[in-house]
């Protein structure tokens, strides 16, 4: 079949495109399946809690994403910035991963522990407060809600969703999860999920 009947021919050129697509889409992707380096997780990481899930189901509702990574890359001026790289057998536990390349804001996977819970309350309220350069809009409202009325209500149907792709939760996570909620207001929630992020590979530099 020359090239030139394959270009005057619409329908035959889509066809050879499509097979062409799915053909390299497959030789890209079926690798990572059989290299336990992207779906192994690294030692010492734990599911998300109750209230971390709840937090990130936050996280993603209002868009943090869209100015914040979650994924340091291997280059000196990131590491010596964020801390350690960032590594796939981190994000086996996220559905979906909040990876990214745009920065608005600083990049986000190794936030936790690095600040207070107070001063996390404090820069959702209003990040001027603690960071006068801060173009980053205030979420007050994030105190006055309860997580359970929102995020929360149906935390346990979501574990079990997340169980079947893979998440090892457990039936006593499960059943407690709406418990651990009671009381916690979303910036509490929200706050939970970002001092949990990166920690588990905090300590290498």
């Amino acid at each position: 079949m020359s090239q030139e009947k394959i270009e005057k021919n619409v329908a035959l050129l889509i066809v050879c495109i499509l097979l062409a697509v799915i053909w390299g889409g497959l030789l890209e992707i079926t690798p990572l399946f059989f290299q336990t380096s992207t779906t192994t997780p690294v030692k010492g990481l734990a599911v998300y809690d109750a209230e971390s899930l709840a937090g990130r189901e936050v996280y993603i509702r209002e868009g943090c994403y869209n100015c914040h990574s979650q994924m340091i890359r291997p280059f000196r001026a990131e590491t010596e910035r964020y801390g350690h790289y960032s590594v796939a057998g981190e994000f086996v536990f996220d559905h979906p991963f909040q990876w990214g390349s745009k920065r608005t804001g600083p990049d986000l996977h190794r936030v936790g522990g690095r600040y207070s819970n107070e001063w996390h309350q404090a820069h959702l309220f209003n990040p001027r407060d603690v960071v006068p350069e801060s173009n980053m809009p205030s979420y007050f409202w994030l105190a006055k809600t309860k997580a359970l009325d929102t995020v929360g209500r149906d935390i346990d149907a979501k574990m079990r969703a997340l169980r079947i792709v893979g998440v090892p939760y457990t039936d006593e996570q499960i059943s407690e999860a709406r418990a651990k909620l009671q009381g916690k207001t979303e910036a509490d929630v929200l706050v939970a999920y970002l001092q949990g992020l990166g920690k588990t590979l905090s300590n290498f530099q």
